[in-house]
């Protein structure tokens, strides 16, 4: 059954867009034909989720397949979220509009370590149970949808939100989710029990049901019965860019643009890098594919930007071929084209040719330490030298304002590392100055390192503590210094990320306690600090604080320890080569204290208290490796993950880091031998550089003025959610899809030249707005209306196209009047409802005494009615509403229900017409100004129930 959606999204909502499922590029498949229904669920706002290009592609896959129907749900904003409470409605489907539970199963994206808060704030709004335990338990009264979890996050350590999840999907979901839907599919139709639909399920390679695995004590997972793998296998697929072409959300994103994916997978090797070890092997699109996929992208969306997406850009090879074939082919488009960040050391003239057009975007490089001794520790593969030439040929080729991204705590670090950063730099201003431009501005983020699984720093401990006195040195390192902006990533969160990426099972309760105390959107600034203190307050009631503690203060630095073996230490305080042999039969300082912590001795050795370690509670074996120490040959809540990367190569290339040792790409240099390359991953795909084709010019805007055409047009039902600004990037948008021959404006930032005649507040309807198209080359009349309304949304229809001279003034200069239809109601005296109801749009109790026909005679018979106007400047100015009033006429008196059940003879509400100035130059009256002048005349509140704005007035002269 379907949520009366309309009626939550009132004036009150923020951006209600995001809430329709209209856009563009939506899948409304019949309910009742198909067999599977799914959700894919994001845990982020509309504008974060509806761009991200993993939920796009899956989306468009699962809807291409027979008889499954995959429909979106976002997390609400806070408006929403608490307007869903309040009114008891379930969380809904954006497309179906029908509540979660009434799908199969739902699937969230879980790619941060903290958004499993989001998560549990949806499943609450859903009214779905928060557990698996829950869920099997309520099934006896209603089959619950199940629920699971892919992504980053999810596939690196699912295990401190296993209690939330039915199962887990790991790795790349293009093959594995529909495989998934078949088993679905097969088990509703033999009506399968959920615990058996789960166990066929676990069958699949790359899905994990944490209930039918156990914790040990010393923290490994292992399979509670026969019929599951010991070891849950990564899936590896090959992208598919003809999927990423699809939703065109009405709304301005995050990522506003299309997008396609170039590279999957890097094997640069850099040793902090999850994502680096979690996607190999690199696998490189055909360049022909991608060559296509953008080209008819464009045309299908409408977009003016597109970005090619990959972990390293610059290693796809291909890049300044396909590059400058889809700018020459797009050329006479005002297409740019963007890139995340890239490898400094290939940035390069055949690069640079590609990037941007007539908007010239940022540019973005990595550098991650400010010393070459530090980037040969995590593996950078980047030398000074490297790093002022890309940045060199940045400046000469026209930017003047770089980005770089540094770390701190890594490894090994010294205060001289962090200096670096700030040396590195002022070296780069000096030597990279502007002739006869103004100066080159960096802008520098500084994040935390913090250690992530599956890499070899996955061992290393961090210290909060370090972080916050490294960060002040910077600032005093940065002070002063011209031309340079810098951000610091907020040590809590840094905390917060590492306390629960490297947990095990037994933060499942942290986790949901800290989501009851508010913890949410954790990475959104102005959430931060509820957020902290929900989540120190969970970790508190927890007993694990001793855990949390160890963040604060940093448990071990392997880095220390090889220098305290360098000055002499023991070897069972030292991290040794792997390939020697130490005989090691003391017991590990962690177990010392792990039991002097039971006996309550709280004992100190060496100034500083012995903890529990970081992954377990139980006692911790002996190592069976005496070259290392326990920490590193213990099992990790993460080892029942077949990821493809090797445990002892993780220990090797730890090693290498000890001696600041790098490693080569394997992409294109020998194998590193880190376990991935074979039957279930397959291996490196690389696709060798092509021959660049010549260049064909870069956009020139076309500026010739030969027609204009007015438009007259309707924005009706569910558009009129829609804002003025979305609006006119709509407009633009169906223009390009429409190939229209529109003109461009000049200067280095064209726009097309399409003008709106007056902004409709947002929430009101309307069937007489007027827009202006100014083309190149004339065209038949009755033909620009078919393609212009062919491309655009239903509600949002053209009545009459008239072509105009180009002489004459624009319609908005024209703009005399606008006429509106309003829906209102008394609600009573003003002193019994007073403001604050009609402000949160409480019902109304309408008044019995109501007489519309006198109070409109009123208020035309009047000379003045003045109100105090605020400009935008800020000024006060007193105008007489009434001048602007150029006519008033009651329409139509209707009965409220409140009325007929009390027995009232007087109408309650009344529908009013009304024509008002509408001036480009800030004389405008509202619908709002009519209720005003009912209340002073009524002496009632009055409350504006619907608007309609019918036409707009010309004045021609």
């Amino acid at each position: 059954m379907a949520v009366k959606v309309e009626e939550l999204l009132t004036a009150d909502i923020n951006q209600p867009a995001r809430y329709l499922g209209n856009e563009l590029g939506a899948t409304h498949k019949p309910w009742d034909e198909a067999l599977v229904r799914w959700v894919l669920t994001y845990p982020e706002v509309y504008e974060v989720g509806a761009s991200n290009l993993g939920h796009i592609i899956l989306y468009n896959i699962l809807n291409a397949g027979p008889r499954q129907l995959c429909d979106r749900a976002y997390l609400p904003a806070p408006d929403l979220a608490a307007k869903l409470r309040s009114t008891k409605t379930p969380l809904f489907a954006v497309e179906s509009r029908r509540s979660l539970t009434e799908f199969d199963i739902l699937g969230f994206s879980l790619s941060y370590e903290l958004g499993a808060t989001n998560i549990l704030e949806m499943l609450d709004l859903a009214g779905i149970p928060l557990t698996w335990q829950e869920r099997a338990t309520n099934c006896q009264n209603g089959q619950m949808p199940l629920i699971f979890a892919g992504g980053q996050t999810a596939t690196s350590n699912p295990e401190p939100y296993a209690d939330f999840f039915d199962f887990i999907a790991l790795g790349d979901g293009e093959e594995l989710l529909p495989e998934i839907g078949l088993i679905l599919a097969e088990g509703k139709t033999n009506n399968l029990s959920r615990e058996a639909l789960l166990l066929d399920l676990a069958q699949i390679p790359g899905v994990y049901v944490p209930q039918f695995y156990d914790m040990a004590a010393d923290g490994s997972v292992h399979p509670n019965r026969p019929q599951v793998p010991e070891r849950i296998l990564r899936r590896v697929a090959t992208p598919i860019p003809a999927y990423s072409i699809g939703l065109v959300p009405y709304v301005q994103t995050v990522h506003d643009r299309l997008t396609v994916e170039i590279r999957r997978g890097c094997t640069r090797g850099c040793r902090f890098c999850q994502p680096g070890m979690l996607t190999r092997p690199a696998r490189d699109v055909e360049p022909q594919q991608v060559v296509e996929a953008i080209e008819q992208g464009m045309q299908a969306t409408g977009h003016s930007e597109f970005s090619l997406l990959s972990l390293s850009c610059s290693d796809y090879l291909a890049l300044p071929a396909v590059g400058m074939e889809i700018k020459n082919r797009l050329k006479d488009k005002n297409i740019s084209l963007s890139l995340p960040s890239q490898r400094v050391d290939r940035f390069d003239d055949n690069i640079a040719d590609i990037l941007g057009g007539t908007r010239q975007g940022g540019l973005t490089f990595a550098p991650e330490a400010g010393t070459q001794r530090m980037r040969d520790i995590v593996n950078k593969g980047l030398t000074n030298e490297e790093l002022l030439r890309g940045v060199k040929t940045a400046v000469d080729r026209g930017w003047d304002k770089i980005k770089l991204y540094f770390m701190i705590g890594l490894p090994g670090e010294t205060d001289e590392d962090v200096v670096g950063i700030a040396e590195t730099v002022r070296w780069l201003h000096r030597e990279c100055r502007l002739d006869g431009r103004r100066g080159l501005n960096f802008n520098l983020t500084i994040s935390n390192f913090t250690p992530k699984p599956h890499t070899p720093f996955q061992w290393h401990s961090v210290s909060t503590a370090e972080f916050s006195r490294k960060q002040k040195l910077l600032k005093g390192e940065f002070r002063g210094m011209r031309g340079v902006k810098v951000n610091y990533t907020d040590v809590r969160i840094s905390a917060m990320e590492d306390f629960v990426g490297r947990g095990d099972r037994r933060l499942a309760a942290v986790v949901r306690r800290a989501w009851e105390l508010g913890a949410g959107m954790d990475a959104w600034w102005e959430s931060l600090d509820q957020a902290y203190k929900a989540w120190t307050q969970a970790i508190d009631e927890s007993g694990l604080t001793w855990k949390y503690r160890q963040v604060e203060s940093g448990e071990w630095n392997l880095f220390e320890k090889e220098e305290e073996k360098e000055e002499g230490s023991s070897a069972t305080d030292s991290v040794t080569d792997v390939t020697d042999v130490t005989d090691v039969t003391d017991v590990s300082p962690m177990e010392v204290g792990r039991r002097e912590k039971e006996e309550g001795r709280g004992k100190k050795e060496e100034g500083r208290e012995i903890k529990e370690d970081f992954f377990t509670s139980g006692p911790l074996p002996l190592s069976p490796s005496p070259s290392l120490p326990l920490s590193l040959d213990q099992p990790l809540p993460w080892d029942h993950l077949d990821t493809g990367i090797d445990k002892n190569w993780l220990k090797i290339d730890l090693q290498k880091a000890l001696e600041a040792a790098t490693v080569p790409d394997c992409s294109f240099e020998g194998c590193s031998r880190c376990g991935v390359c074979g039957t279930d991953f397959g291996h490196n795909v690389v696709v060798d550089a092509l021959p660049i084709p010549e260049f064909a010019g870069e956009f020139v805007p076309n500026t010739e003025r030969k027609q204009r055409l007015r438009v007259w047009f309707g924005k009706v039902g569910d558009m009129a959610l829609v804002g003025h600004l979305d609006l006119i990037r709509l407009f633009d948008r169906v223009v390009r899809r429409a190939d229209l021959p529109i003109s461009f404006t000049g200067g280095f930032h064209p726009n097309p030249r399409i003008s709106l005649a007056n902004a409709l507040p947002l929430g009101v309807t309307s069937t007489g707005e007027i827009a202006d198209f100014e083309l190149t080359e004339p065209i038949d009349i009755e033909s620009f209306r078919e393609k212009l309304a062919a491309k655009l949304p239903e509600n949002i229809p053209i009545y009459k196209v008239e072509s105009i001279d180009l002489k004459a003034p624009s319609a908005n200069q024209l703009l005399e009047a606008a006429e509106y239809v309003i829906t209102v109601a008394s609600a009573g005296s003003l002193t019994e409802n007073g403001e604050l109801d009609r402000e949160n749009a409480a019902p109304v109790s309408v008044a019995p005494d109501a007489n519309w026909e006198a109070w409109v005679k009123a208020i035309v018979e009047t000379e003045a009615f003045w109100r105090v106007h605020t400009t935008k400047s800020g000024k006060t100015q007193n105008v007489n509403l009434r001048e602007r009033l150029h006519k008033l006429e009651l329409v139509e008196q209707k009965p409220d229900s409140s009325t007929r059940a009390s027995g009232a003879t007087s109408e309650g509400r009344a529908v009013l017409r009304f024509i008002g100035s509408c001036r480009s130059d800030g004389n405008l009256l509202k619908p709002e100004h009519i209720v005003f002048m009912l209340e002073q005349v009524s002496q009632q509140e009055i409350q504006l129930l619907q608007v309609e704005r019918s036409q707009l007035i010309l004045g021609y002269g």
